[in-house]
């Protein structure tokens, strides 16, 4: 699993012109599903995503956990990345999982991030979304459940 994830002071996510997901201050999270991922990359991803200490302490140093802060959190299905750009102008997706098997891996995904407590919103999995996010910092961090990067 990838996931690109971004300090947020508030961010949404609308379909059709509806806001479906909506949060306050807490993390943004694209997150991607490959084909080789399994419940070892949900449990991994999860608790990394909701641990990292990325909130600033009362001395202004990043060290507070989305998880300590009870934050909020936003996760939005994105197959592009694992979009390959490496050969031609146009992506490969061939790491990507197909979208059935992506969906059931995303909904545990957001269930493992919900049985730790916190407020959890979502997009709509395969529709084409709006995402407006407020980047606080900003802080934007690179994941990868295989640790790949």
């Amino acid at each position: 699993m990838r996931a690109v994830v971004q300090r947020v002071s508030n961010a949404k996510v609308s379909v059709d012109g509806q806001v479906i997901g909506e949060i306050g201050e807490g993390l943004a999270v694209l997150l991607g599903v490959g084909t080789e991922d399994t419940d070892k990359d949900i449990a991994y991803l999860a608790d990394k995503i909701v641990n990292l200490r990325v909130f600033e302490d009362e001395n202004g140093k990043m060290n507070i956990s989305l998880l300590d802060k009870q934050g909020e959190l936003l996760i939005v299905s994105q197959f592009t990345l694992y979009g390959d750009c490496r050969k031609g102008k146009r992506p490969s997706y061939d790491k990507a999982a197909r979208p059935q098997d992506a969906e059931d891996i995303y909904n545990s995904f957001v269930e493992t991030c919900r049985g730790y407590g916190i407020k959890v919103e979502t997009g709509k999995f395969q529709a084409m979304m709006m995402v407006e996010i407020h980047n606080n910092g900003p802080v934007t961090l690179l994941l990868d459940s295989k640790r790949e990067f």
